[in-house]
């Protein structure tokens, strides 16, 4: 019967890509679109990955394709397999529990999965709309009295920027960014509050009011046009919103994973787990804030797929 055939999929796939893991999936459909064979959003591709953040490791099948993730199956494989193959991340682990799978899986998936009739170990799992519908923010109303020992205000570049790598490291050091790659023990404390509109929070600290959600733009051209088409409608009665530069989105970062897995309070919205920023990168690119990764990084600005958190100041 197959793998396939059992999980009766969309379009009908018949191949998994062995050569695909879950970092360079990251690449290929959210960030850097490496891959000159991805011609479109509608393409998917199917490969297998262990996750490891709950107390057994598991092994899925994913599906994905430009934006666009979904865990069609969990695979009952061996425990002592999947537990060898988690011990071999090492100290990568520690920040990242979503692995590759290593030879000794791939064989068994081969040998007892891929082309057989027993498909008792694939269990199918349910497509569930799995964006983040935002709820309460959980922080102070913005008319709530300010707490005694508050941060002093801080002014950050609010205007188009351009760094190079060493100006970048530099930069994260100097406010003491959170960066799990540049300054995992760093933190910036700012002082959120919800202005209560369901659409915004404001950073006291900074003076910048965020959306809480955000805008899924397959460009940094298409996302400066959004950004006209936004201040000419009005977000949240106002019209002056525009993209946060490297240090404004820096500045979001937790050092703590939150509920939706993402170095971010969780009033923001999952839905971006990345965001372009005003910022270029010298001699070439565009910087950006991985808040799933918790560090910036750069890539192109003509990326396949992209996403944006406009701010104001106040």
């Amino acid at each position: 019967m197959g793998l396939f055939n059992a999980l009766n999929l969309n379009g009908n796939p018949t191949t998994v890509d062995w050569e695909m893991t879950p970092e360079y999936s990251f690449g290929t459909f959210e960030s850097w679109g490496g891959r000159e064979r991805v011609r479109s959003s509608n393409e998917r591709i199917y490969y297998f990955f262990v996750d490891a953040w709950g107390e057994q490791p598991k092994l899925c099948l994913m599906e994905r394709g430009i934006k666009h993730a979904r865990i069609v199956a969990e695979i009952k494989a061996p425990p002592e397999m999947m537990q060898r193959c988690v011990q071999k991340q090492g100290k990568v682990a520690l920040f990242e529990r979503t692995h590759a799978i290593n030879g000794e899986l791939k064989q068994w998936l081969i040998d007892n999965i891929m082309d057989t009739d027993d498909t008792s170990r694939v269990i199918p799992l349910k497509e569930e709309d799995q964006r983040d519908h935002l709820g309460a923010t959980g922080l102070p109303g913005s008319e709530e009295p300010l707490p005694e020992n508050l941060p002093a205000h801080i002014s950050l570049p609010s205007t188009t920027l351009e760094f190079v790598e060493e100006e970048a490291d530099k930069m994260i050091k100097e406010y003491n960014f959170t960066d799990q790659k540049r300054n995992p023990d760093g933190l910036f404390k700012n002082y959120l509050v919800d202005n209560g509109d369901g659409l915004t929070v404001t950073d006291v600290v900074t003076g910048l009011m965020w959306q809480r959600a955000g805008l899924d733009i397959m460009s940094h051209r298409m996302l400066r046009k959004e950004i006209e088409a936004i201040n000419n409608k009005g977000l949240a009665g106002h019209n002056d919103w525009r993209m946060p530069t490297l240090p404004e989105a820096m500045s979001l970062l937790d050092n703590e994973l939150n509920s939706k897995k993402l170095y971010l309070h969780p009033a923001f919205s999952a839905d971006q787990p990345f965001i372009m920023v005003d910022t270029e990168r010298r001699p070439g690119g565009q910087w950006f804030v991985d808040y799933k990764q918790g560090s910036a990084y750069w890539a192109s600005a003509t990326i396949p797929g992209g996403f944006g958190r406009l701010c104001r100041n106040v």
